[in-house]
């Protein structure tokens, strides 16, 4: 059976479809057979992410209404063999999302894939009640923020509140931390939160630290997740979050000031 994880927060634009697609693929790249699901009807950019926008043909709400099979709507990544997408509709409404139309593709899934990601709308409202609702593991996407992480704390609330481990007493949604956005000079400068501060408000374990990075913005323009590129700092930082998700020992990067020669101060130098 797979294991069922959803990408959340409560905010916009922190980056959680960025993460849920280089965590699959990262997923994917080690051998575990994976799918994400866009449950972001109405805007769908998964598939933007993964770069299939053009393959897309049936989606995930022809499949819940009985419109496509599984098989038909599922699009194979041609980079990474055993890693599959389910993109969102972009012309029907998240109403279309039904519990009962979710659970029967989840199910149906589940006996084929190792590790199911579902990427959750920004927001509290259906499409990420639905996201969220039959999680085995929940990835709490913040950036180090004040707004981003009272957001994301309202996120936990429902986790632990609105899920069916929750209503039906079952043993809770595991919680992990995903930071992402960090820049550890505006961090020392006052102007950011630090990690230290973040887990102390939302007090759930840290999976992953991804620093704020140019290689991010170039990887998503180009359709191509950044962890395939791990000379990058934000492609390292995304391969050990998935091996921590996997179980391994990974000492968190890019949380210190990094220590630069004399040259490069004054000459600078970017992040890739």
């Amino acid at each position: 059976m797979a294991k069922i994880i959803v990408i959340t927060s409560g905010k916009g634009g922190v980056g959680k479809t960025t993460s849920c697609a280089s965590i699959g693929t990262g997923l994917a790249m080690l051998g575990h057979k994976t799918v994400l699901i866009d449950f972001d009807v109405g805007l769908r950019n998964l598939d933007l992410i993964m770069g299939c926008e053009r393959r897309v043909v049936y989606d995930f709400i022809n499949v819940i209404h009985g419109e496509a099979s599984l098989k038909q709507a599922l699009i194979r990544d041609k980079r990474v063999e055993n890693l599959f997408i389910l993109p969102a509709s972009q012309t029907r409404d998240k109403d279309a999302l039904t519990q009962e139309g979710v659970e029967r593709v989840l199910k149906e899934l589940s006996t084929d894939f190792d590790f199911i990601l579902c990427d959750s709308p920004a927001g509290i409202e259906h499409g990420a009640h639905m996201a969220m609702f039959y999680a085995d593991e929940a990835i709490v996407v913040t950036n180090p923020e004040v707004s981003s992480v009272r957001d994301s704390d309202r996120i936990l609330g429902l986790l632990n509140s609105k899920t069916q481990r929750a209503i039906e007493g079952q043993e809770p949604i595991k919680e992990h931390l995903l930071l992402a956005r960090y820049d550890v000079e505006r961090v020392e400068e006052g102007e950011m939160l630090t990690l230290e501060d973040v887990c102390e408000i939302l007090a759930i374990p840290v999976i992953g630290v991804v620093p704020e990075s140019e290689a991010v913005l170039k990887a998503s323009n180009q359709g191509v997740p950044v962890v395939h590129d791990q000379t990058t700092d934000a492609g390292q930082a995304y391969l050990d979050t998935v091996k921590r998700l996997l179980g391994e020992q990974v000492d968190l990067k890019f949380i210190h000031p990094e220590k630069r020669s004399f040259l490069s101060r004054v000459f600078g130098g970017g992040r890739r």
